[in-house]
């Protein structure tokens, strides 16, 4: 009795040592965040609206704060007037405040209806893969994340406050837990407290159970996904810096994969996803991203000897369609280590003794590190007339062929067109270089298949372009359009956004006559490096008066990373460091009984 009461006093005297160490510490040190990683990867999410939201692109805000959405989650709309009273308090103080929706049960359209009925002008970032939810070990709605910009560090997360309980409101919150962290980061402090759990809405996680990523297979389930979506420009001589042979060069470059992954970097396809259909789309599926996602996170694991990446042979040097009726060998073109070089034009005499249509035209670069682009136009012998009116630029309107990264190598024409090359034309290059650190030759090709017999319509190329945008100096979001009206019905097939290293989005907007408008194509995350053409899967008829509103956003900051000056004002210009605002269409006039971009 005498050991057990010696036991239960040395038991109790433990007890509150540890009482008054605990007490000690909560009130001389900040509470921690409890079994979370502090320091939270880059990534980025389209919101409500399809814009385009980088993470680390707020690097120059004080803070960030992430608030946990949920639609129907009463915690969640009850908190949102709390968080706007937040946000207007520290307006001017440089705080960004996102909400972040990674509900399995919520598309856009739902978070869209939910977020205007409940007056939310907030962007909310829509985590339809989970892999933000998965890196933040999200368990509910209607937590607070405080992020210190300068390391991408969790400095709170949390409650707003506790005002607001399942089923219960107070009238006034004690605790006003996102306030005092904002607070303390602003004064360049921890907060007193850094952790607090919160009440909100669960949140199902589909991949909860991380072992089981340990069964993604390399040969059954990533290697296929390679094949299909990267290799095409992972290859020895391909656009890509490094080639995807085999597992080992996939297991080194593992955590870079998921990096640009996580950004939407990779694969180049920078079309929302929710808006059209295209022929030609490059995109992964959710799906898709989280297998190479989790296997890399499970360790990127070789399951069996056989590498389907050893057997695939590329096909660089080939003509697809085969041996074209007519091949031309550009000049070689010299270009030195350093230096803006201006651009440079070529002629050839198209030299037919009669009118031909071509139907398919490839353009095979010889040196794609240095080859920016490469267009094509025609000039047109004395007298004859002109498919379009190119009174602009013949560089614009009526544009022959064409060659930029992430562009078509092969452009085949919808059955029963073609593009005039008459008897007599010439044909005129225009060539645009970069420099990249040493000397190089480009000798590139282009081939020509062609009919003598006159085809249905014709096949052209229109470019509505703004030579009078003026972009501010530091300006993010700097905005301007162009337009395009038809008088006559047309058939759309293809639209080719382009912009240079200021360029931050471009949507085209089709208003027909009736005055009802349709979104065509929204690219939010335009990418200079990648020239990129959207095939219609089903090309579109546009009525007579249609007119297609081209909006533009060029970003001027030095948030921007392609931004080689943000300290100067912008205008119009055919160079890299200058900009162009051009709305690119492929259409023919009026209405083809077949509407399909696969026929033979």
């Amino acid at each position: 009795m005498h050991i057990l009461n010696n036991y239960y006093l040395k038991l109790l005297s433990i007890t509150l040592l540890l009482f008054c160490f605990a007490c000690q510490q909560d009130a001389e040190s900040p509470q921690a965040i409890e079994d979370f990683e502090t320091e939270l990867s880059n990534f980025a999410l389209y919101d409500q609206h399809g814009d385009f939201h980088e993470l680390y692109y707020k690097s120059d805000a004080s803070a960030v704060v992430l608030f946990i959405h949920g639609n129907a989650c009463p915690i969640v709309r009850n908190a949102i007037p709390d968080l706007k009273k937040i946000r207007d308090s520290y307006a001017g103080k440089g705080v960004e405040f996102l909400l972040l929706n990674s509900n399995l049960q919520d598309d856009r359209t739902a978070i869209a209806k939910e977020a205007a009925e409940f007056d939310m002008d907030f962007p909310i970032l829509v985590d339809d893969a989970q892999l933000v939810a998965e890196m933040l070990q999200l368990k509910r709605t209607a937590e607070a994340i405080v992020l210190d910009p300068a390391t991408w560090e969790i400095i709170y997360r949390g409650p707003i406050s506790d005002r607001i309980g399942y089923e219960s409101q107070k009238p006034k919150a004690k605790h006003t837990y996102l306030i005092d962290a904002l607070d303390a980061q602003l004064k360049g402090e921890i907060p007193a407290i850094q952790y607090q759990k919160g009440k909100g809405c669960l949140i199902k996680l589909k991949h909860k159970d991380q072992a089981k990523f340990a069964n993604i297979s390399y040969e059954h389930d990533v290697a296929p996904i390679l094949l299909e979506k990267c290799v095409q420009c992972h290859v020895e001589g391909g656009i890509a810096p490094w080639a995807m042979t085999d597992y080992e060069q996939i297991n080194g470059w593992s955590h870079m994969i998921r990096e640009v992954l996580r950004v939407k970097r990779m694969p180049p396809w920078q079309a929302d996803p929710e808006v059209g259909h295209f022929a030609n789309d490059l995109s992964i599926t959710n799906k898709e991203l989280q297998t190479l996602v989790h296997w890399i996170d499970a360790g990127a694991i070789k399951d069996s000897d056989n590498d389907p990446l050893k057997a695939y042979q590329p096909k660089i040097d080939e003509w697809a369609l085969g041996k074209p009726d007519w091949e031309i060998t550009l000049n070689k073109e010299s270009i030195p280590a350093t230096g803006i070089i201006d651009y440079r034009y070529q002629e050839f005499e198209v030299g037919l003794d009669k009118d031909v249509w071509a139907t398919a035209i490839q353009v095979k670069p010889d040196n794609k590190a240095v080859l920016h682009h490469l267009l094509v136009s025609v000039i047109y012998p004395d007298g004859f007339k002109e498919p379009i009116n190119r009174n602009v630029s013949p560089w614009l309107d009526g544009v022959f062929a064409s060659w930029a990264p992430g562009g078509l190598d092969v452009e085949k024409f919808p059955k029963n067109t073609g593009r005039v090359l008459p008897k007599g034309s010439k044909l005129h290059f225009q060539l645009h270089y970069t420099t990249n650190g040493k000397e190089e030759v480009d000798q590139s090709k282009i081939g020509i298949y062609y009919t003598d017999k006159e085809p249905a319509k014709e096949f052209l190329i229109a470019g509505p372009s703004n030579f009078e945008i003026l972009i501010p100096p530091n300006e993010d979001t700097y905005r301007n359009q162009t337009t395009k009206v038809f008088d006559q019905e047309i058939t759309l097939f293809g639209l080719a956004p382009h912009m240079h290293f200021r360029g931050k989005s471009m949507k085209y907007t089709a208003v027909y006559p009736s005055g009802e408008k349709e979104v065509l194509l929204n690219v939010p995350n335009y990418s200079f490096n990648w020239q990129r053409y959207y095939n219609l899967k089903s090309p579109k008829v546009l009525p007579a008066g249609t007119k297609i509103v081209v909006d533009a956003a060029f970003d001027n900051s030095d948030k921007n990373s392609f931004n080689p000056d943000p300290s100067k004002t912008v205008h119009w210009g055919d160079f890299s460091f200058d900009e162009m605002l051009i709305g690119y269409m492929s259409f023919q006039y009026g209405r083809r009984g077949e509407l399909s971009m696969n026929e033979e």
